[in-house]
C-alpha cells in the first residue's frame, strides 16, 4: 500500500529525474530502476545457500514473501525511496515488462522452494540437492538478468532452458 507522500511523488510529474539526482539515489538514470530492489530476493537466497548447514533456515525461507517493486520501497529504509518509486512509474512500458516478468519467475521459483520445504520437514541430501539446483540454475540467473534490466541490459524476457524446471524439481522430489 503506497502511503500519501509516495503517491504525491508517483502523481507529481515535476519530480526531478535528473540523471544526477537519479545518479545520486543509486537509481540507474536512463533505466530509474534501482538495484536495491534486489536485496529483498538476496536475503532468500543467502538463507537458501545456508540451510544445508543450517536447516533452522528453513523457517525463515517459508517465511519470506514477494513484494513488488513498489511494496519493496515503501516498507524499506532506502533514503530515496521515494523517488524510487516515482521513477519506476516512468520505467519505459517494455523494460518494465520485462523486469517485472522476471520478477514473477524469480518468485515462483522461491515458492517452489518453500513449497518443498513445507512438505519435507526433515530434509535430506535429495531435497536439499533439489532446492540448490533451484536456487543455482533458476533464481541466480534470473537474478542476474533483473540486474541486468536494472543496470541497461537488453529488453528481453527470461531465458529459461525449462519454464517448468522448479515445478518440474518439485514434481520429480514428490514424485
Amino acid at each position: 500500500m503506497m502511503l500519501s507522500a509516495e503517491i504525491e511523488a508517483v502523481a507529481n510529474p515535476a519530480a526531478d529525474f535528473t540523471s544526477d539526482r537519479l545518479s545520486a539515489a543509486n537509481i540507474h538514470p536512463e533505466t530509474r530502476l534501482a538495484t536495491d530492489y534486489l536485496n529483498h530476493f538476496n536475503e532468500v537466497v543467502m538463507l537458501i545457500d545456508m540451510l544445508p548447514m543450517m536447516p533452522d533456515c528453513a523457517a525463515d525461507i517459508a517465511s519470506w514473501r514477494p513484494r513488488s517493486y513498489v511494496e519493496h520501497f515503501a516498507a524499506s529504509w532506502f533514503k530515496e525511496r521515494d523517488l524510487a518509486i516515482a521513477a519506476y512509474s516512468t520505467v519505459d512500458p517494455a523494460r518494465r515488462h520485462a523486469f517485472e516478468a522476471t520478477v514473477a519467475a524469480i518468485d515462483a521459483a522461491i515458492a517452489a522452494v518453500q513449497t518443498i520445504l513445507a512438505f519435507v520437514p526433515e530434509a535430506d541430501e535429495q531435497t536439499f540437492a533439489t532446492i540448490a539446483a533451484i536456487a543455482d540454475h533458476e533464481v541466480k540467473p534470473l537474478l542476474e538478468h533483473a540486474s541486468g534490466l536494472i543496470n541497461g541490459g537488453p529488453v528481453r524476457a527470461p531465458e529459461r532452458s525449462d519454464a517448468n524446471h522448479a515445478q518440474s524439481a518439485v514434481d520429480a522430489l514428490f514424485g
